[in-house]
């Protein structure tokens, strides 16, 4: 609200909680930690536990006395230490504070004991055991201690930093209360880590999501610092984040005016808001080259000197930036930066009216810049003001380099090119960039206009304007004789790699747990090979019947191979998604680069998803019917499949009843209906391709049926086909539906237990089933990952 104390007035709006990016960065880090532990702690478990053993024989060596007076002393302690902050907090009169403690103290001691109910299941075992350290047999120690979980958690609000005798008695009593357990064998060093991370994850997530109290200057304590002999502030107001207040770099933004009529563009940089979007630029630094990324420093002591040496070096070069009048410190926690403020219109207001001589204007700036080896990086549209006469100003260039390098320097060129192009359009960018730089400087900068290297509101706009970066491309190359320029590697890594990478790594790791589950060398030495031969056979069919019905309901022609090829890649895309949605994407992928637009890519795609589900339906439908209609072992789907099927029903008559869900299923199918029933239509207008798409997708299912059939055999099993049938068509429906990769887990569930319900005994069942799954599933991996690398290198991907 408006007040006036003094000669100032002051137009503030401070917030009463903030949240830290540090308080995030450093939760994300202690996630990070835990999982890093838990890994080491399953990966190298006989080495953690002769650490344990040399710690067993160091506390039994240690005197009896301490054994006697530890334990009291660290009971005391971490009692004691607790009840003393809150009597600090109530004396203090932060009595809040103190209830948000205790309360997260509490969530963070429940978090530990789900935790530790968790960690007592099946499938958790390995990692329970590796925390524990146990010997072969049942064990029921706690994983984590709640109460060391909680006062770490209380700790952690609270907050202690500044206070180093609080801090060093906490830390002191959580070690002494550490090394008694150890020495009492109630825990274990891993067990001990665990804890504290997992107290001090839940206090920074509920001290970042329910934000800190402020501490931040006011406006009346900035102006003040502000003021000095040559310069007295009458009025300073709080510009919030909006259509003509872009936000910038820093946490506050004011504006000022001088009792000479001066006005001051000033900005705060609270150190509240030191490593914000820290993740996101360790993020470009890895995935970028290093003079491409632009990182930044954490601390805000070096921002600040970083912002204010390139606002010098500007001012030196001559280039019209505002100029620096002040960096001054508001006590601890704050420091301003302030500029002379200009009127004008930013080029983001000003379009489409920007005429040739500001456009002018704009480059003659940049290169005045980079004449100096100075640049700006951050030459995005709401930075380019237009201050009348023509002329311009380049705002905020803090985000630059100094002393530049030649590739930083066309980076920033090439920035410029793609922000002019979104806003008067790609030729008449071009020819105003051949007019100032000319075609021999920009045939070095075309290869650079990557959407990847450029600034983040640049590739936003490009994201949802494909065609500027290409058409900007072509017109700058007709102005380059010679012809096409081929695009440098920006990235260090790219994504594609990265998931590859971490596909292969998920694929050891679960068909080891998956062959540790079952003796795969003895379920081979039993199987009968020949029929084994089949299966694998008839696993190599369903490749050719996926690829047929890609191709029968695409109206363009396919090539058969590098279509047989993407769908072998899809095998190894399903480890890292869900069954029904890694291959369907890769599909629509492999279309878009045959110059299939995406629409009706995603239709074609679409078309063949919902054929094969009718088809799924009609042959569950039919196997179901001769399976039941047998005279001898008629087969019987086990009880759980009914309360699935119940399940189903009940959910989908529920989101049918309610208004909300009727909406919900409206909003999402006709969407997808408007795009496949015309291309359902196209096809249909083409019996041949019908055809190709119908008995490619039959072909799919019935190879997997008779694959599984085979597997059956191959262990001497006795079924009849319809039942194996309705085993395989009711086990790959449940794996589409839960979003596990590739189904796993659940589909190994189902097919086995629908086996022994159609009279196999359970081992025969298990063998069959872990049979078909390496055939169908593991055994196609290494040849998909080779697939997906090979499209990839071949640009079919």
């Amino acid at each position: 609200m408006p007040s006036q104390p003094g000669a100032i007035q002051v137009t503030d709006r401070l917030e009463r909680r903030i949240r830290k990016p540090i308080d995030l960065l450093r939760c994300i880090t202690s996630g990070i930690e835990i999982i890093v532990l838990a890994v080491i702690g399953v990966a190298a478990s006989a080495t953690t536990t002769g650490v344990e053993t040399d710690i067993t024989n160091a506390r039994a060596r240690l005197p009896q006395a301490l054994h006697v007076v530890a334990p009291t002393v660290a009971l005391f302690a971490i009692l004691i230490i607790p009840v003393a902050l809150a009597v600090r907090q109530v004396v203090r009169r932060q009595v809040q504070s103190l209830a948000e403690a205790v309360a997260t103290g509490l969530l963070a001691g429940a978090v530990a004991a789900v935790l530790n109910a968790v960690l007592y299941r099946g499938f958790a075992e390995r990692l329970y055991d590796a925390i524990i350290m146990s010997h072969p047999g049942p064990s029921h120690v706690a994983a984590l201690d709640p109460y060391l979980a909680g006062l770490v958690a209380y700790a952690t609000i609270i907050g202690l930093s500044g206070r180093p005798g609080w801090r060093n008695s906490l830390w002191l009593a959580i070690g002494v209360y550490g090394l008694v357990h150890l020495a009492a064998t109630d825990t274990t060093l891993l067990s001990f880590l665990l804890t504290l991370l997992v107290g001090r994850t839940v206090g920074l997530g509920v001290r970042y999501v329910a934000g800190s109290p402020s501490q931040r200057p006011s406006a009346t304590e900035i102006a003040a610092v502000l003021n000095s002999a040559d310069r007295q502030l009458i009025e300073i107001c709080r510009l919030l984040p909006g259509p003509r207040t872009p936000r910038r770099a820093g946490s506050r933004q004011y504006a000022a005016t001088t009792s000479t009529g001066d006005q001051l563009d000033v900005t705060v940089y609270d150190r509240d808001q030191q490593a914000a979007g820290a993740v996101y630029r360790l993020y470009r630094s890895l995935l970028l080259r290093g003079q491409v990324s632009r990182g930044a420093p954490l601390s805000a002591d070096r921002t600040i000197e970083r912002r204010a040496l390139l606002s010098y070096a500007a001012e030196d070069a001559g280039a019209p930036t505002p100029r620096l009048r002040a960096v001054v410190r508001v006590g601890p926690e704050a420091t301003v930066l302030a500029y002379d403020h200009h009127q004008g219109t930013t080029l983001a207001e000003r379009n489409p009216g920007v005429t040739d001589a500001e456009l002018r204007n704009i480059w003659d700036a940049v290169q005045v810049l980079h004449e100096h080896r100075v640049t700006h990086r951050s030459l995005t549209a709401d930075r380019i003001l237009l201050t009348g006469d023509d002329q311009v100003m380049l705002l905020d260039p803090g985000d630059g380099d100094v002393a530049a390098s030649d590739l930083q320097v066309r980076l920033d060129v090439s920035q410029l090119l793609a922000e002019l192009a979104l806003y008067v359009g790609p030729e008449r960018a071009a020819y105003l960039a051949l007019e100032k730089a000319g075609a021999d400087e920009l045939v070095s900068v075309v290869p650079l206009l990557q959407r990847v290297a450029l600034a983040r509101p640049t590739r936003a706009a490009l994201r949802r304007r494909r065609d500027v970066l290409p058409a900007l491309r072509r017109y700058l190359l007709a102005a380059v004789p010679g012809g096409e320029v081929v695009p440098v590697r920006l990235e260090r890594i790219r994504f594609r790699s990265l998931v590859t990478l971490v596909a292969s790594v998920a694929a050891a790791y679960l068909l080891a747990g998956e062959l540790a589950r079952a003796s795969l060398g003895h379920a081979l030495q039993v199987a009968d090979y020949r029929w084994g031969v089949v299966a694998l056979a008839l696993s190599a069919v369903t490749y050719v019947g996926a690829t047929l019905e890609l191709s029968g309901f695409v109206a363009e022609r396919l090539n058969f191979t590098r279509t047989l090829l993407a769908q072998l890649a899809g095998s190894f895309v399903t480890l890292v998604t869900p069954a029904a949605v890694g291959g369907a994407a890769l599909n629509i992928r492999y279309l878009q680069r045959r110059k299939i637009p995406a629409p009706v890519a995603a239709a074609s795609v679409g078309v063949s998803q919902l054929v094969a589900f009718v088809l799924h339906v009609l042959l569950l439908v039919v196997s179901v019917a001769v399976a039941g209609a047998a005279d001898k072992s008629p087969f019987r789907p086990p009880t759980w499949s009914y309360f699935v099927l119940v399940g189903l029903v009940v959910a989908a008559g529920v989101v049918l009843a309610l208004p909300a869900g009727r909406r919900l299923l409206r909003a999402r199918v006709q969407p997808m209906l408007g795009q496949v029933l015309p291309r359902l239509l196209e096809v249909a207008q083409q019996p041949r391709k019908l055809a190709q798409g119908i008995g490619g997708a039959l072909l799919l299912s019935l190879a997997y049926i008779f694959c599984l059939a085979a597997c059956v055999q191959a262990f001497h099993g006795k079924a009849a086909i319809a039942s194996i049938a309705v085993v395989y068509l009711t086990g790959a429906a449940l794996g589409s539906i839960i979003p596990t990769p590739g189904g796993i887990g659940a589909v190994e569930a189902a097919l086995t237990a629908g086996l022994v319900a159609a009279g196999l005994h359970g081992t025969e069942a298990a063998s069959s089933v872990l049979l078909f799954r390496l055939l169908t599933f593991w055994l196609p991996v290494p040849f998909g990952w080779a697939a997906l690398n090979y499209l990839e290198r071949q640009g079919v991907l």
